[in-house]
């Protein structure tokens, strides 16, 4: 791999080193080869779990079906992971017969919808919706039509998780999330793209630059290419990258030709998440990126944190997965271990996220943590005059909230 930018690797596990190999490999080369120092001393189980884990098994299926050297792969894992392949594939044929239904509900009553991502996403970047995995449907709406947005769900049989609409939760949030428990299918409804101290841009702009999608018969819209690509970029930035999934998307909107040229958002507000991203891509996927690129990859701070995602990329997950694989660990105690990994990794995220921000942006993230969530009011009930003991009662509801006795 290329190490101009110096990042360090040495930590990362064998397996996912072999995973990140065949994810680089091309799917049209019928000369894939491998020396056999990358099947030695790899422990299959956790790479088949790693596969799993950052959502990048139906890519690593589908190269390994063509790879001559199938027999230095245990059967089970191919097995395995063919096996998801499968269920992945059934589900986002589920998910997009939803997303086409959802759309002729809310367009016929007339409420704009964009997706964010889906089945409608794979289509567009890998051209087949089996090569990316979905868990739910991302739908962003104007906040005006939040409240109308929810009726129509519930008449069609959807159940809102959480709270909607109290207290200024619209302010602090950005989304709600509704779950049909027949269907067994989950929407996140959005009303702004990312939490408050993210900057976006309106619904009108994404609105006047949205595409329409030829997967469904009925017209589905989503995001514009540069558009789909700063979404993406941001997303990934907030969740620290512990996900390859995330990383090889922003790989293939490169390598069909996503610009970055005379950008002012990206130069105000994404320049250090960006180069953070292009930093990331072309020291594991091996992604090309352009002179136009490499201005934002230039940068000490891009690197130090390209070099922190790292962190949750490889070391934290491995850890996770291999403490929570054991026979000998107990239910209470797995719980406990995830409730403590979960806990870390939040610390971790959101130094991450703070190291990334402006000073303006640091304020509003302040601001964010000390406002009360719906989750104070779901964790202790108060009547609506006393609503403004949140305020004060807020840490106490968190530190409740994350300690060992909740389950």
């Amino acid at each position: 791999m290329n190490n101009n930018y110096d990042l360090d690797l040495s930590t990362s596990p064998k397996e996912l080193t072999l995973i990140l190999t065949i994810m680089t490999t091309e799917n049209g080369d019928s000369d894939l080869t491998f020396t056999n120092e990358f099947f030695t001393e790899i422990d299959w189980d956790l790479f088949n779990q790693l596969a799993i884990h950052h959502r990048v098994y139906p890519l690593i299926y589908t190269k390994l079906v063509q790879m001559k050297e199938q027999k230095l792969i245990p059967q089970k894992i191919i097995q395995l992971l063919g096996d998801e392949y499968k269920k992945n594939t059934f589900n986002m044929l589920r998910l997009s017969g939803e997303m086409e239904q959802v759309s002729k509900l809310f367009t016929e009553n007339q409420i704009r919808l964009l997706y964010l991502k889906g089945p409608v996403i794979a289509a567009d970047i890998y051209g087949d919706i089996s090569l990316r995995t979905s868990k739910d449907l991302d739908i962003l709406i104007t906040k005006s039509d939040l409240i109308r947005a929810e009726e129509l769900l519930l008449s069609k049989g959807y159940e809102r998780v959480g709270i909607l609409n109290t207290f200024m939760w619209t302010w602090k949030d950005h989304h709600v999330t509704y779950f049909h428990p027949q269907k067994r299918i989950q929407i996140e409804i959005h009303w702004r793209l990312h939490p408050p101290s993210y900057k976006g841009h309106s619904f009108n702009e994404l609105w006047k630059r949205k595409r329409v999608s030829k997967l469904t018969s009925y017209p589905v819209n989503f995001l514009g290419k540069e558009d789909l690509f700063s979404f993406l970029i941001t997303h990934g930035t907030r969740h620290g990258w512990f996900r390859l999934r995330w990383l090889a998307d922003i790989d293939q909107l490169i390598r069909k030709g996503i610009s970055t040229d005379n950008s002012s958002f990206f130069l105000k507000y994404q320049q250090y998440q960006l180069g953070q991203a292009l930093i990331l891509t072309n020291q594991l996927l091996k992604t090309p990126i352009n002179k136009d690129m490499k201005t934002f990859t230039t940068g000490k701070r891009s690197r130090k944190l390209a070099q922190l995602a790292m962190f949750f990329i490889s070391e934290m997950s491995d850890s996770h997965i291999k403490h929570l694989s054991k026979d000998a660990v107990g239910k209470e105690r797995k719980h406990n271990h995830f409730s403590l990994m979960a806990n870390l990794q939040s610390v971790f995220v959101t130094r991450h996220l703070f190291l990334m921000m402006s000073n303006l942006q640091k304020f509003i993230f302040v601001v964010e943590l000390l406002y009360p969530s719906p989750e104070d009011a779901s964790t202790l009930r108060l009547p609506k005059p006393l609503h403004f003991l949140y305020f004060p009662l807020r840490p106490f509801l968190f530190a409740w909230r994350k300690s060992p006795f909740m389950k």
